[in-house]
């Protein structure tokens, strides 16, 4: 959701208060939805996310850079989803390091048993829930382009940006940086 983020980084780079917040979502619909609902919805999810970054980021999402928006957007994912960030390095890392090919139902199922060893939560998910998380998470590592699509979950080579990896760097995020660097 690179152009929704932007649009709210824009916002969010105003320091709006709540009235501005529900004015500019809910009226202007500077996201452009179909409906308020989708709008609300939408412009919360991605105000969590760019929340765990700072003013310098979100001008760095709003600049013409893509490929700098779409990785720094990825990174406060991982910021906000600590089972996304465990998948990248659990899972994602070592198909990379291993030079697997793709990412597997195997590979999935194998983590979650690991999750479950940490969070007896996970063991009482039901195989709807396991495959709709798997098809968020492959949906999330195709947008930010470490897969090349989610039907065939194909690994594809990333290199970080340097002015994402400067700016992580910059601001001591190694644990974000072990997610998106697997050399």
């Amino acid at each position: 959701m690179l152009l929704e983020s932007r649009r709210i980084a824009i916002l969010m780079l105003t320091h709006p208060d709540e009235p501005t917040w529900r004015q500019s979502i809910e009226f202007d619909n500077i996201l452009q939805k179909d409906s308020v609902a989708t709008a609300t919805r939408q412009s919360s999810l991605i105000r969590k996310r760019l929340l765990t970054l700072d003013s310098y980021a979100l001008e760095l999402i709003v600049e013409k850079d893509s490929e700098v928006g779409i990785q720094l957007l990825f990174a406060a994912a991982l910021k906000q989803d600590n089972l996304l960030s465990d998948f990248m390095k659990k899972v994602y890392g070592s198909c990379r390091r291993r030079m697997d090919p793709v990412i597997t139902t195997s590979n999935w199922e194998d983590f979650l048993i690991e999750c479950s060893h940490r969070d007896v939560a996970v063991s009482g998910w039901n195989s709807n829930t396991k495959l709709k998380i798997f098809n968020g998470i492959t949906k999330v590592l195709t947008e930010a382009r470490f897969l090349v699509d989610r039907k065939s979950r194909s690994l594809s080579h990333q290199d970080l940006h340097p002015k994402v990896r400067h700016y992580l760097l910059s601001r001591n995020e190694r644990a974000i940086l072990e997610c998106l660097e697997f050399e």
